[in-house]
């Protein structure tokens, strides 16, 4: 008595194509998903999370308005630019790294600076301006960006 085993092959020439096909996917699709995904999630982070993306509450302003969001321009400036293997986003107002980043501001052509502040006129040698980081990605931001990526690989797999 003899025993054997046949086994037949189905479906790896086709699931070999599709593997082989991944090379050759369309990643500017991918990365244009992500930049608007990371878009959305650092506008609002300026309207209404008010914390870096650390997760780290921003330090209040002197006039006690909302943080990083008085026009709503901040917000609306953040863009993203996609390329077939990279998103960069962030704003190209001239104040935007400045929120970022802080930064120290003294007068240039006066003993003190002159600004109203919470409805009072100041005089200062100098004003320090916190670093609010609103650019960047938090643990929840990374987890959606996999997602992201996940569903676009689950369609190339379709």
């Amino acid at each position: 008595m003899s025993v054997a085993l046949e086994i037949v092959e189905t479906g790896l020439k086709e699931a070999i194509l599709k593997i082989d096909g991944i090379a050759a996917a369309p990643t500017g699709e991918l990365m244009e998903g992500i930049g608007r995904l990371v878009q959305g999630q650092t506008r609002r982070r300026i309207e209404s999370e008010k914390t870096s993306p650390a997760g780290a509450a921003w330090k209040p302003n002197r006039a006690g308005t909302s943080i990083l969001y008085r026009s709503g321009a901040l917000a609306r400036s953040i863009d993203y630019v996609a390329a077939n293997d990279s998103v960069q986003v962030g704003s190209a107002l001239i104040y935007a790294g400045v929120h970022q980043d802080g930064a120290v501001i003294k007068p240039k052509n006066a003993a003190r600076l002159v600004f109203h502040a919470g409805g009072r006129l100041v005089f200062a040698l100098k004003v320090t301006i916190p670093a609010r980081p609103y650019i960047g990605l938090s643990a929840d931001n990374q987890n959606e960006i996999v997602e992201t990526a996940e569903e676009w690989l689950e369609r190339l797999f379709q």
